[in-house]
């Protein structure tokens, strides 16, 4: 079954978008470095028109080092602009910025407009707030905090927050399993079991060293109601009785994947994309 969250503020958002994206000389697309194609809205790119448009690939610092160059390499290739950085660091974000200014055409007088668009929980308000200087636009590690368009300033530079904003329908279900499970999708539209269930699978075929490592095991089963049962035992997940509580050992799962407790995972390579269509 595929996952639909398509809360009313969101529609009400795009068309705002759509209304006010000609403010922009730039658009920075804040996609998540550990899933850069399901993070991306696939309605952006006619959305953006002929307005010039980078994809900053953010939270670099808990993605696949290996698969980040991978994806930049792939967007090099497709003639699309892109970088990657971690959001909360001053010194990258400034980066960021410096290369928006240099490639923007516009009077040497005029400040650099920028719009800063992508999907919920991707970290554009924490970007901004690292631009800016300060906590201007407001942050959460749950998605869909923003629900107008902000304008921040600094000397150089106008600064838009746009709402995070996904498709009604998210398909195939794999990418809305990734989505989930990077946290992209409120806890109220997704059941715990099934993703976490998903994102074990995923940890198993592909991180199994850093299950491993994180959770102390001697080696990796792979049975994976004996792993999850395992690692509720060994974080004190237990209902009355001692019984595993399942549910409870998965959201500590996904939550400690989110904050890159388990080290540096990347959801999706660049040859994966047909798969996610």
């Amino acid at each position: 079954m595929n996952i639909q969250w398509f809360p009313g503020h969101m529609k009400e958002s795009m068309e705002l978008l759509k209304n006010s994206i000609s403010k922009a000389n730039i658009i920075l697309e804040i996609v998540d470095a550990r899933l850069p194609f399901s993070s991306s809205n696939p309605n952006i790119k006619k959305i953006c028109k002929n307005i010039l448009k980078i994809k900053i690939l953010n939270k670099n610092d808990i993605a696949d080092p290996a698969v980040t160059k991978a994806w930049l390499d792939y967007f090099k290739d497709n003639n699309e602009k892109a970088l990657a950085i971690t959001g909360r660091n001053p010194k990258e974000t400034k980066r960021a910025i410096e290369y928006c200014q240099r490639i923007t055409k516009k009077n040497k007088a005029q400040k650099t407009k920028i719009m800063v668009i992508g999907i919920p929980n991707t970290g554009k308000s924490t970007i901004i707030n690292s631009i800016v200087g300060k906590k201007a636009a407001k942050t959460g590690n749950v998605p869909a905090i923003t629900r107008h368009n902000q304008r921040m300033a600094t000397k150089d530079i106008d600064i838009y927050d746009t709402p995070g904003i996904l498709w009604p329908v998210l398909e195939p279900k794999l990418r809305a399993d990734i989505l989930a499970a990077s946290g992209a999708i409120a806890s109220t539209a997704m059941d715990y079991n099934d993703t976490g269930a998903f994102t074990l699978n995923f940890l198993i075929n592909n991180y199994p060293d850093l299950l491993k490592t994180r959770y102390k095991f001697d080696k990796i089963s792979s049975d994976r109601t004996r792993i999850i049962e395992e690692i509720g035992k060994k974080r004190g997940c237990l209902k009355k009785g001692g019984k595993i509580d399942i549910q409870r050992a998965y959201e500590m799962l996904i939550n400690e994947l989110r904050q890159g407790k388990l080290g540096r995972i990347s959801f999706e390579k660049p040859e994966n994309i047909e798969e996610n269509l």
